[in-house]
């Protein structure tokens, strides 16, 4: 028997069992990899890290054009991204669902988005991408005469579902059943409008002007501003990022943007600010 275990020996048994007893204490080395992944994930910069940008279709401040994602407010976050070293695609979708990504969803950016005071808190806010005034508009030869926002509840209003206008509208007491007239789409409210299907607009002024002009007409004689609503993102249009985004990337764009801003470099900016 003292033979047999002096071969084994000799033929490298037990230094194998060595091995194997040693491996036992020892992590793997796929369990070593897989802890300097997890490691390495942890410590990629802000650059190399998932961030979805949604918004809709909302000209001139963004827009599809030939097949690329343009308008005022698209060339802001896009030198805001580059600035701060995110490299993200944005996805252009009904408002609605854009809104409710950026509510739910981890590492959204979401812009144009107006910041409100029941927004507040729902959202990590960057920047100003654009400024911004909403009216209630009627249409010329069906004018609707209003001293306050209570003589509105008295007719219909197109709206966009969930955007600001719409979420104003409900916070003071307006209904869905006798008053808002939800679509997924401002061009179709203003075709609304025109056909009388609807009373009144609530709509961002720069928005108006732009789909009138899209649609052949002229907005000085297709409508008129019955009641400028001051209430409504006075604070103008805002990147913002989702409540579940690290502050780390959100201090990142805030940065960006500042350091932009006092160089004089955001788009459509004449000078540096102070």
């Amino acid at each position: 028997m003292h033979d047999v275990e002096t071969m084994l020996r000799r033929n490298g048994f037990d230094r194998a069992q060595r091995g194997r007893d040693h491996a036992r204490r020892q992590p793997s080395r796929w369990t070593r990899r897989l802890a300097a992944m997890v490691l390495a994930a942890w410590l990629l910069p802000a650059s190399a890290q998932s961030i979805r940008v949604v918004t809709e279709e909302y000209p001139p401040y963004n827009f599809t054009k030939d097949g690329v994602v343009s308008g005022v407010s698209t060339v802001v976050v896009r030198a805001v991204l580059a600035e701060a070293g995110l490299d993200a695609q944005i996805q252009l979708m009904p408002w609605a669902r854009a809104y409710e990504l950026a509510l739910h969803t981890e590492n959204v950016l979401i812009y144009s988005i107006a910041r409100s005071p029941a927004r507040e808190d729902l959202f990590k806010w960057v920047a100003q991408v654009a400024p911004s005034a909403w009216f209630l508009y009627s249409y010329r030869g069906r004018e609707v005469p209003l001293k306050t926002l209570e003589d509105a509840k008295r007719y219909r209003i197109a709206t966009v579902y969930q955007d600001v206008g719409e979420q104003f509208l409900l916070g003071n007491g307006f209904d869905r059943e006798h008053s808002i007239q939800s679509s997924n789409r401002y061009a179709y409210n203003y075709e609304k409008l025109k056909q009388g299907r609807v009373d009144l607009w609530i709509v961002n002024g720069v928005v108006a002007d732009h789909l009138v002009r899209e649609a052949g007409d002229d907005p000085d004689t297709q409508l008129k501003a019955e009641l400028k609503l001051d209430e409504i993102a006075s604070n103008g249009l805002y990147m913002a990022f989702s409540l579940a985004t690290p502050d780390a990337v959100v201090e990142r764009c805030r940065q960006a943007f500042e350091r932009l801003r006092r160089a004089g470099r955001l788009p459509g900016q004449k000078s540096g600010g102070s």
